[in-house]
């Protein structure tokens, strides 16, 4: 039988290590993040369903134990809506991320993270408490674009930051949310068929580094200067985005 890991060269599987560790780091601190830095640059060399369906499993899997403080801590009332806005709506983006060309869609993730990241960077915000329509709205948008590329933070991150409350909160609504619309986004990325071989074969290394890449980031975000680990992730984000653009493929491939 061939060895498991045939299908990805070495020097792959070191690339999407490091990105992932960033990544990791960034979503154990923040909440959010990671997809916006590994999505990217993984969907310029395996499948973009394949680095999705991977992303999934090792996001909704590690983060767990991010739960336990976090259900303490959420906004149920806007938290529902929203993650029942994400389980409707993620079909539609698993649908696109199925039936679209290859190259299509990393133009197409490369777009949703340079404006999602523009939003984010802009300090644009919702400053109205988010009734449950709102969040209804903002977890469907969210579940569209995680559907299609598993970067949905920014439409939630925009919604929950325009409150006054403590950023640990903001924190402990993102987990929350993410780990409850991550089981609509299992169902949809079933259905279509994206839990491949490959998609396995990946998690054997995959699974470990994002975990210490967590573990790692929760641990800072205690010491850690909110405003310049912001800026520092925002760097980080951009970077990959403009790394994983189809007309630069010739520069950095």
């Amino acid at each position: 039988m061939p060895f498991m890991f045939d299908a990805f060269s070495p020097h792959l599987l070191l690339l999407l290590a490091v990105v992932l560790f960033i990544a990791g780091c960034v979503r154990g601190f923040s909440g959010f993040g990671a997809g916006m830095i590994f999505i990217p640059v993984a969907t310029a060399f395996i499948l973009p369903s394949t680095a999705a369906a991977t992303f999934l499993f090792i996001d909704s899997i590690v983060t767990l134990p991010l739960l336990v403080r976090a259900v303490r801590r959420c906004e149920w009332p806007t938290v529902i809506p929203a993650v029942l806005g994400s389980v409707i709506f993620v079909h539609l983006g698993a649908w696109l991320l199925g039936n679209t060309d290859i190259l299509v869609l990393r133009w197409a993730i490369f777009a949703i993270v340079a404006c999602l990241l523009l939003l984010l960077i802009s300090g644009w915000r919702y400053h109205k408490p988010p009734a449950a329509p709102v969040s209804f709205a903002t977890g469907g948008v969210s579940g569209v674009l995680g559907g299609i590329s598993q970067v949905s933070a920014p439409p939630v991150v925009a919604m929950w930051l325009s409150s006054s409350k403590d950023p640990e909160v903001v924190r402990a609504n993102l987990i929350v949310f993410f780990a409850l619309a991550s089981v609509g986004t299992f169902v949809a990325y079933t259905l279509n068929g994206f839990f491949t071989r490959e998609v396995f074969t990946l998690l054997v290394i995959a699974v470990p580094v994002y975990g210490l890449a967590i573990y790692a980031g929760a641990r800072s975000f205690r010491n850690a200067n909110p405003q310049v680990y912001r800026k520092i992730a925002y760097a980080l984000i951009a970077l990959a985005a403009l790394t994983s653009m189809p007309a630069l493929d010739t520069l950095f491939r």
